[in-house]
């Protein structure tokens, strides 16, 4: 495969494109969630919208796509409201109510799913391409239904930052401006819902929260200003997603075979295993090279005590 062809082939192109505009948003949605220390939301959200596509196939009898991400992003919202809502009104740890949640909804979708599967339908052919996603099924009309859901979402984000980030770090002074901080949070989750329904296509329900959480963990290493860490977790999905299709679709073209969607993942996924390990404030190395500049000094202070 030519280079080039990832921009001039129809197929190619929109693959390239539908996964760095999921790698795109769903980096930049996910810093809220890492930052608020609910990772496990974006697995919620993702593993919880396979029985609501079941739900609209049943329900429409056809896999239209609008229509099943439709029903993912209501199941996924329905999830995570109520997971927040067993957070609140219990006295659960957060990572057991999302745990107990996600599992519950996940383990109804594949129920939903066997029961479709075996009922004989001819229509229900590739529906269980949404538990990993199938990238190469992309089209142009995907990648723009892409780009006004994420446009959407990123445009809520820009226009409500600063209440969103107040309420992320300040939360008594955002209730003090008379701001409805669970309406904020919820707010940020329905955001992490539309990231999510972008993503199912391409990396499907199981693999979706990798790309929720690598990209904001790879630029927490970098950044520390709230501006800095979505505009670099962004940059650092649209790469993640762009470098998984490319390489994907290079193998693929070979003797071969990669899908996509895994490999977005592992890009996603080096990403920040390499900003833990060389990020120049908070990275392993970093942070070895202090230690042993801490114990020098030390022990020159102690014999030079000695010395003396």
């Amino acid at each position: 495969m030519n280079p080039l062809d990832l921009l001039t082939d129809y197929t190619l192109r929109s693959i390239l494109l539908g996964s760095a505009l999921l790698g795109l948003v769903a980096g930049t949605l996910g810093t809220f969630s890492v930052l608020r220390r609910q990772s496990l939301i974006g697995d919620t959200v993702a593993h919880a919208a396979l029985p609501g596509i079941c739900a609209a196939f049943l329900l429409t009898g056809t896999r239209d796509t609008l229509g099943l991400l439709l029903g993912g992003g209501v199941s996924g919202l329905a999830a995570s409201l109520l997971a927040l809502a067993i957070l609140r009104y219990s006295r659960l740890k957060e990572d057991a109510a999302l745990g107990v949640t996600f599992s519950a909804f996940f383990g109804i979708g594949i129920a939903m799913l066997t029961a479709i599967g075996q009922s004989g339908n001819a229509a229900q052919a590739g529906l269980d391409k949404f538990l990993f996603g199938q990238a190469a099924a992309l089209t142009q009309g995907d990648v723009i239904r892409f780009a006004l859901l994420g446009a959407l979402a990123l445009g809520t984000a820009a226009l409500l930052h600063k209440e969103l980030k107040i309420s992320l770090f300040d939360p008594d002074f955002a209730r003090v401006q008379g701001w409805p901080v669970p309406g904020l949070t919820a707010l940020s989750t329905a955001l992490t819902v539309l990231a999510v329904m972008i993503g199912l296509q391409t990396v499907g329900v199981v693999l979706m929260a990798a790309m929720l959480i690598a990209p904001a963990v790879a630029a927490r290493q970098w950044m520390r200003s709230l501006s800095g860490m979505l505009g670099l977790a962004g940059a650092f999905g649209a790469l993640s997603g762009a470098l998984g299709a490319g390489l994907s679709l290079g193998v693929s073209s070979g003797a071969g075979s990669l899908p996509t969607g895994a490999v977005t993942v592992l890009a996603a996924t080096a990403l920040a295993v390499l900003s833990l390990l060389v990020a120049p404030r908070r990275g392993v190395l970093a942070e070895l090279v202090r230690q042993r500049r801490v114990r020098a000094r030390l022990l020159r202070e102690l014999n030079s005590g000695g010395q003396a």
